[in-house]
C-alpha cells in the first residue's frame, strides 16, 4: 500500500514537472517573440506610455491674385492654458499645505488680460487631475507678450503657457469670398478653393516627442524626437482684385437700386485662355467671420415675422447661412432670355440660313402649331432685317430662326456650346442647366429665344466667350498655378480647348452687329462705353411659378464683350428678382456692365478709341489757378474755352470754382475767380432727374454750373436717355461753377 502510494506520488509529481515545465517553456517562448518579432511594438507602447506627443502645425498654403496680392495668408494667435495638476503642486510646495493663492493669482491675471469671467478660469484651476486645460484660443500677439513677460515675472513657468498656433487669415475680408472659400477652425478648408484644393494647400503636420515623468513633467534629457511639418502649397489664381473689387462694386449697386430679392451674380472671363479675372455673388460675406449672417440676411429675417429665438427664426437664420455661402453663379441656373438670342444668332450664320438674307415682319406674334407665341413688343416691330432683329431683340425673328434650323441642328448646336454639360471649372458644387430631352417645334420655337429652359451663368458666359473669341470652347479655370514653400511652380494651368463651334467669320459679323446695336438704336444701348465698341446683349426671364407678394418675379440680365473688334473680355450679370424701376435687363443689368467696363478696360491695358461725337463730351481736368495774376488766369482760362466771371476787385486770384482737379464736360464750361476776401457766392442746384441731356444742359449751365455726364451716350437728346441721377442733389446749395454730375440712362423696355 505504501508503495503504491509513493509510485502515485511520483507519477503525479512528473506530470507536475512536466506541465510547469511546458509553461516555463512557453513562457520563454513568448519572451523570445517579445523581444525579437513583436519587439517594437511593445516598444512603442513604452514610449507612448512615457512619453507625450505635441503637434508641430503644418503652414497652410497661402492663395494670391495674379499680380500677387494675398488673398489668404496664416497669422499666429496663441492658445493659453494652464495645468491644473501643476498649480495644486506648486501650491502644496508654496506653504506645505493646501492653499490657492496661486490659482486665484493666476484666475486674477488671466481674466484681465483675456477678458473672461474670473469664476470661469478659477474653476479650471481646480481640477487638479488634468494636465491640459485651455483657458482661450486665438489670443493675439500683444496680449501673449504681456502674458508672457508675466510668467516671468511671477515665476509661473510650468504653471501657465502659450501655445503658438496659426489661423487663417483673409486681408481683403469679403474680396472674392465665394471663390476662395474658408476653413473650419481646425484648418480644414470647408467652400471654394479653401475646399477644392484643400490637400494642395493643406501640408503635412510635423510632431515633437518628449519623455514625461509619472507626474507629467518633462525630461528632455531622456527622450526626445522631432519629425519636420511640411507646409502646403501656395496657389496663384487668375483672379484680378481690381477687376474683382470693380465687379462687386458694380453688382451691389445693381442689387441695392433694383432692390433685388434674391441676390445677383457676376463673371469676367478672359475669351481667349478662359481664365476667370473676377467672379462675385452679392452679398458677399466676411472670410474672418463667416458664420455671421451679413446685413442683406439680416434684414430678410427682421421681416420674416417670426419671433426671435423660435425653432422656425432660428431654422431660417441657418437656411440663410447656408444660402449666403453659395456660389449662386456656379450652383443655381436661370432662364438666360434673350441674351441666348446670341447663340441662336451664330447657328444661323455658321448654318448660313437663306432667311438672313430678307427680313421678317414682326407683327407681335408667330403662331407655331396652333399657339400663338408673342413677341415682347406686342405691337409688333414691323419688317425688320437680321441685323435688326437681333438688335431690337424680335422674338419673332428668332422663332422663325428656330423653324429653319430645325430640332436636330439646333439640339447639335446646344450641345456643342456646352449646355449638356458642366464646365468643369476648378470650383466645388458646380451645377448643370436643364433642357427637355424631348423636343418639339413648339419646343423649338422658345428655346430659340431664350425661354423655358435653364443654364448656369458659367456655361453661359463660357459659351459667349466662344463666340467672341472666334469660335471655339474653352474650359473656365481660377487656379493659375502651384508653387512650393520655396517659391518654385509645382503645377501650371494651361488654357484647354474643348472643341471649335463656329467659323471666325461668324464671331466677327455677330460681334460687329451686337456692337452697333450698343452704339445706335439697339436694346443693349445703356451698356455703351465711350471710347469702346462693347458687343452686348440684354435679357429678361420671369420666373416660372415665382410670386412675392402678388408680383410677377422676373430675372434681368447682361452678356458683353469688348472691344468687339478683337475681343479680349467678356462679362455677365444677373440680378434675381428686381422690385424697382423698369423691369428689363436693359436697365437692371447693362448699365452696371457699362460703368464696369468702363472701370477696368483702360486698367487692363485696353486704351479708348473716341468718335469725334465722343470727344465732344469728353472731361478735361480743371488747372489750378490760385496765386496767378487775374489778368493772366482769365486769358488762360478762356483760351481752354471757359467762360470766365470774376468776384472782388484784387489782383490776383484767391480761390476758385470749379476747384482744380474737378472735371467737366461738354462744349463750353464755366469759371468763377475769387479775390481778397471776397465770400463765394453760393447757388441752389436744379432738379434735372428725368430730362434728357439737352434739357439737363440747359438747366444746369443757366444756373451758372458746369455739367459732367456719365452713363449712356445720347448727345442731341433725341435717343430717350433721361437723368437718372445727379449731385450734389436738387436744391442742395453750392458755390457759382460748381460741376454738377448726372448720369443718363435709356428707360427702354427691349430685351
Amino acid at each position: 500500500m505504501a508503495r503504491y502510494a509513493h509510485g502515485e506520488f511520483l507519477k503525479r509529481a512528473t506530470v507536475l514537472f512536466g506541465f510547469l515545465l511546458l509553461v516555463f517553456a512557453l513562457l520563454l517562448i513568448r519572451i523570445a517573440v517579445i523581444q525579437t518579432v513583436d519587439f517594437e511594438k511593445y516598444e512603442q507602447k513604452v514610449i507612448e506610455q512615457m512619453t507625450t506627443r505635441s503637434p508641430a502645425s503644418a503652414n497652410r498654403g497661402e492663395i494670391y491674385d495674379r499680380n500677387g496680392k494675398v488673398l489668404a495668408t496664416n497669422v499666429t494667435t496663441y492658445r493659453i492654458f494652464i495645468s491644473p495638476s501643476a498649480i495644486s503642486r506648486a501650491q502644496k510646495t508654496l506653504d506645505g499645505r493646501r492653499s490657492d493663492s496661486i490659482s486665484r493669482e493666476i484666475a486674477s491675471t488671466l481674466s484681465e488680460h483675456l477678458g473672461i469671467e474670473y469664476d470661469k478660469i478659477y474653476s479650471k484651476t481646480q481640477k487638479i487631475s488634468r494636465l491640459d486645460e485651455t483657458v482661450l484660443r486665438d489670443a493675439d500677439e500683444q496680449t501673449a507678450e504681456k502674458l508672457r513677460t508675466w510668467i516671468l515675472e511671477k515665476n509661473m513657468v510650468g504653471l501657465v503657457f502659450l501655445e503658438a498656433t496659426s489661423k487663417r487669415y483673409y486681408p481683403y475680408g469679403s474680396l472674392a469670398s465665394h471663390v476662395i472659400g474658408f476653413t473650419s477652425t481646425d484648418g480644414v478648408g470647408l467652400y471654394g478653393l479653401e475646399y477644392q484644393y484643400n490637400d494642395t494647400i493643406d501640408g503635412t503636420d510635423g510632431y515633437y516627442v518628449t519623455a514625461r515623468d509619472s507626474r507629467g513633467n518633462e525630461m528632455p534629457n531622456e527622450y526626445q524626437s522631432y519629425v519636420a511639418a511640411e507646409d502646403g502649397h501656395h496657389i496663384t489664381t487668375t483672379l484680378d482684385s481690381y477687376v474683382q473689387a470693380a465687379l462687386e462694386e458694380q453688382l451691389e449697386n445693381a442689387v441695392l437700386d433694383s432692390g433685388a430679392l434674391n441676390r445677383a451674380c457676376g463673371i469676367v472671363m478672359d475669351v481667349k485662355t478662359g481664365e476667370i479675372l473676377a467672379l462675385s455673388v452679392y452679398p458677399e460675406f466676411d472670410l474672418n467671420s463667416p458664420w455671421t449672417l451679413v446685413p442683406y440676411y439680416q434684414r430678410k429675417l427682421a421681416t420674416s415675422g417670426l419671433s426671435v429665438g423660435s425653432e422656425e427664426y432660428s431654422a431660417l437664420a441657418r437656411s440663410y447661412l447656408l444660402e449666403s455661402w453659395s456660389n449662386k453663379a456656379l450652383t443655381e441656373t436661370y432662364i438666360p432670355g434673350s441674351t441666348f438670342k446670341i447663340l441662336t444668332s451664330s447657328m444661323a450664320l455658321e448654318e448660313n440660313l437663306p432667311i438672313l438674307n430678307g427680313s421678317v415682319f414682326c407683327g407681335g406674334a408667330k403662331t407655331v402649331l396652333g399657339r400663338s407665341i408673342h413677341c415682347h413688343k406686342r405691337k409688333g416691330h414691323g419688317s425688320l432685317t437680321f441685323a435688326e432683329g437681333i438688335q431690337h431683340s424680335c422674338n419673332v425673328w428668332f422663332m422663325s430662326i428656330g423653324q429653319s434650323l430645325g430640332i436636330e441642328r439646333f439640339t447639335k448646336y446646344f450641345k456643342q456650346f456646352g449646355y449638356r454639360e458642366k464646365t468643369g471649372i476648378d470650383l466645388p458644387g458646380e451645377g448643370m442647366g436643364v433642357i427637355s430631352s424631348r423636343m418639339s417645334e413648339l419646343d423649338l420655337a422658345i428655346y430659340a429665344f431664350g425661354q423655358n429652359f435653364t443654364v448656369t451663368a458659367m456655361q453661359h458666359i463660357a459659351a459667349i466667350s466662344a463666340v467672341a473669341n472666334g469660335g471655339t470652347l474653352l474650359k473656365p479655370y481660377v487656379v493659375k498655378n502651384t508653387l512650393d514653400s520655396e517659391g518654385s511652380v509645382v503645377f501650371e494651368q494651361e488654357p484647354t480647348e474643348k472643341r471649335a463651334i463656329v467659323a471666325s467669320s461668324t464671331s466677327k459679323t455677330l460681334s460687329e452687329i451686337l456692337a452697333a446695336g450698343v452704339a445706335g438704336e439697339g436694346g443693349a444701348k445703356n451698356a455703351y462705353v465711350p471710347g469702346y465698341r462693347i458687343a452686348a446683349k440684354t435679357g429678361t426671364s420671369e420666373k416660372k411659378g415665382a410670386t412675392r407678394t402678388e408680383m410677377e418675379m422676373y430675372i434681368c440680365s447682361c452678356v458683353g464683350y469688348a472691344p468687339a473688334d478683337d475681343p479680349r473680355y467678356a462679362m455677365i450679370l444677373m440680378v434675381d428678382e428686381p422690385t424697382k424701376g423698369i423691369l428689363y435687363g436693359s436697365t437692371v443689368a447693362a448699365p452696371y456692365i457699362a460703368k464696369a467696363f468702363e472701370t477696368i478696360l483702360p486698367y487692363l491695358g485696353v486704351a479708348p478709341i473716341y468718335t469725334e461725337e465722343e470727344e465732344k463730351l469728353l472731361a478735361s481736368e480743371i488747372p489750378n489757378y490760385t496765386g496767378l495774376e487775374m489778368g493772366a488766369a482769365v486769358s488762360f482760362a478762356e483760351s481752354r474755352g471757359f467762360a470766365v466771371t470774376v468776384v472782388g476787385e484784387g489782383k490776383y486770384v484767391t480761390s476758385q470754382s470749379p476747384k482744380a482737379q474737378s472735371l467737366y464736360s461738354g462744349e463750353t464750361g464755366k469759371m468763377v475767380f475769387y479775390t481778397d476776401d471776397t465770400e463765394p457766392e453760393e447757388k441752389s442746384v436744379p432738379d434735372v432727374v428725368g430730362k434728357t441731356l439737352v434739357e439737363a444742359n440747359r438747366a444746369i449751365t443757366d444756373a451758372g454750373f458746369n455739367l459732367r455726364i456719365s452713363g449712356a451716350y445720347d448727345a442731341d437728346g433725341k435717343g430717350g436717355a433721361v437723368v437718372v441721377s445727379q449731385s450734389p442733389a436738387a436744391g442742395e446749395k453750392v458755390q457759382n461753377g460748381s460741376v454738377i454730375s448726372i448720369e443718363l440712362r435709356y428707360m427702354i423696355k427691349d430685351d
